[in-house]
């Protein structure tokens, strides 16, 4: 798999040339001083192949920023708003401290000092979604050769503790539903009733509607794309799609909310939710100019748009939904989801807990002489 060449310069030295093939067929050669180098590098190099460890020593001195865009680059098939997302956090946190640095020359030690540095100044959440991204990339360089082994070990990342988010009253929704106006009060309503994302409420079209059956099918969703601009695509997973009952009095909300903008069947295309000059929805320009100034008023501060769907998820288990419909309606794939992380314990179901189980395990009375004297 690799030869030894002697040569001698033009002083009379000699020189060692190890020859050796890639995997592609391509020929390497580097030259060492001594046979004795030359022949441990040649051990190493056919070890390193059998094993189907060995890389090219060339690889790892490319600079980590080609690494990370072609990485960027690897995966066609990714949602815009998730390739958006990795290339900001590429081009914001991860080129400023490697960028132009050969990536084999990452060592664990700095990406520890990274995360720890990261851990001082962004919530858990987003030190981990910018770890995820690094070691993604640092992940793709082994898978292509580039690299022997990711620096990414070791790493201790901020521990998430569970945010308690307020589980919004029918009468605040009501509130909310009138501070966001005629265009968009029915929004909210389709977030709560029905825990449509807010890109599948800003998707939904007038096509996907069924009034007379009371269904409503998600099957489009906005993202925000490269460079902010809104893209259409389909839902985050298959169990995204999804055909939806919908209450009688939602029904009769988008139906007036149809009639007031003069859609029909005839228009099966048309948004039913759009920015003034008909074009769909932006969501930071819904969020600061739309959504803030109406929780303000509301006295909803701090309230956001999938706060609905946790309280739409909270409310199934509430009324006892069993799990398997409450996942369908919610879009989820893994119904771990549904519990774990939407649905949360309010202070009514909590009493009821408490009082059924005070119930289950009451102590009995010890004989009939208490019981008669109670």
């Amino acid at each position: 798999m690799a030869s030894i060449v002697r040569r001698s310069t033009a002083t009379g030295a000699s020189r060692y040339d190890v020859r050796y093939r890639l995997r592609d067929g391509q020929v390497r050669t580097r030259t060492f001083r001594t046979r004795a180098d030359a022949r441990r590098f040649v051990s190493t190099v056919e070890a390193d192949m059998l094993r189907g460890a060995w890389v090219d020593p060339r690889e790892a001195g490319r600079h980590f920023q080609d690494v990370a865009h072609q990485w960027l680059e690897s995966n066609p098939g990714k949602r815009p708003s998730a390739w958006a997302r990795d290339e900001s956090i590429v081009r914001v946190h991860l080129l400023p401290a490697f960028g132009r640095e050969p990536i084999g020359k990452v060592t664990p030690d700095r990406v520890r000092a990274l995360v720890h540095a990261w851990s001082k100044q962004y919530r858990p959440r987003t030190v981990r979604r910018m770890y995820g991204v690094l070691r993604a990339v640092f992940t793709y360089a082994v898978e292509t050769s580039v690299l022997v082994a990711s620096p990414c070990r070791g790493v201790k990342l901020p521990g998430i503790d569970p945010t308690l988010r307020h589980v919004i009253s029918a009468d605040e929704l009501a509130l909310l539903a009138d501070e966001l106006g005629a265009d968009y009060g029915s929004m909210a309503y389709l977030g709560a009733m029905l825990g449509l994302r807010w890109g599948e409420a800003v998707g939904l079209r007038v096509g996907r509607l069924d009034l007379l059956a009371g269904t409503l099918t998600v099957a489009e969703q906005v993202t925000r794309g490269p460079r902010g601009l809104a893209v259409f695509g389909p839902p985050k997973s298959t169990a995204g799609r999804r055909t939806l009952a919908v209450p009688a009095d939602l029904v009769e909300m988008l139906a007036a909310h149809l009639a007031r903008r003069g859609l029909t069947a005839a228009h099966p295309d048309a948004l039913l939710f759009t920015a003034a000059d008909g074009a769909a929805l932006d969501y930071a320009n819904f969020r600061h100019r739309v959504w803030l100034p109406a929780c303000r008023r509301a006295g909803l501060v701090g309230f956001t748009f999938h706060d609905l769907r946790r309280a739409n998820a909270t409310a199934l288990m509430r009324a006892r939904v069993d799990l398997k419909t409450a996942q369908t309606r919610l879009g989820h794939s893994d119904p771990r989801l549904t519990i774990g992380v939407y649905a949360q314990a309010t202070s009514d179901a909590d009493r009821a807990a408490a009082a059924a189980l005070g119930d289950t395990f009451a102590r009995p009375p010890r004989d009939g002489r208490a019981m008669d004297s109670a």
